[in-house]
């Protein structure tokens, strides 16, 4: 999550919105407030002049951020976030986590692994309203026949074999799976539920395929 000066900052540069000395100052690569007679109002015109919203994808989804993205976009190396900001960031995501009114966490494993398998959603080709993956192997190893993953996040392997499905443990993981930032500010993984990336259904299902014994993220 980067901020829209950063974001811009080289479409600016390169269609001459930064004059003189800022804009030799920005060839030159140095720092960002290097640049700072550039507004987030050049900013946001130069997007709304260049791109166009296209089914999900959308120009409001780029320009306005909540607090938590203005606060994260300020540190691009999330492992640099201040310890009072981070506490700041989890403590106001924690109060935004929605539980199961219901109290049913646990949803279809079978399930839980097509939408970890699906990098699908919110792109501009995209239907509106449709459904969107999780595209969790992008990032993690969750089973052992699944050879192609990524390694931005842990692996979580045996995840439920490894901790156990308390009621901490089942809390928690909802938690992450809804708002990330909850347990680690400026994570780098989506806020799934808090953005509707995911609907609660697909968030039960995810957990199963973490938790549940049958699930070959445990075997």
């Amino acid at each position: 999550m980067k901020t829209l000066h950063t974001m811009a900052l080289v479409s600016i540069a390169s269609l001459g919105l930064i004059g003189g000395a800022h804009a030799q100052t920005a060839a030159k690569g140095t720092k960002a407030e290097n640049v700072a007679k550039v507004t987030d109002a050049d900013i946001r015109q130069l997007i709304e002049s260049s791109f166009t919203s296209k089914g999900p994808a959308t120009v409001e989804g780029v320009i306005n951020q909540d607090a938590t993205q203005k606060a994260c976009s300020q540190y691009p190396d999330r492992t640099k976030v201040p310890t009072p900001l981070a506490k700041k960031v989890e403590a106001a995501e924690l109060k935004q986590v929605k539980y199961p009114a219901d109290s049913n966490f646990i949803g279809d494993w079978k399930e839980g692994e097509k939408i970890a398998q699906n990098g699908r959603g919110m792109q501009f080709s995209d239907q509106v309203g449709g459904v969107n993956g999780a595209n969790c192997y992008a990032c993690h190893q969750l089973t052992k026949a699944e050879i192609s993953f990524g390694n931005i996040g842990p692996s979580l392997y045996h995840y439920g074999k490894l901790r156990g499905n308390s009621q901490d443990v089942v809390k928690y993981t909802w938690g992450k799976i809804w708002d990330s930032n909850a347990y680690s500010a400026c994570s780098n993984m989506p806020r799934f539920g808090h953005k509707g990336i995911l609907t609660e259904q697909q968030i039960r299902d995810v957990m199963a395929l973490l938790l549940d014994p049958a699930s070959p993220v445990n075997q």
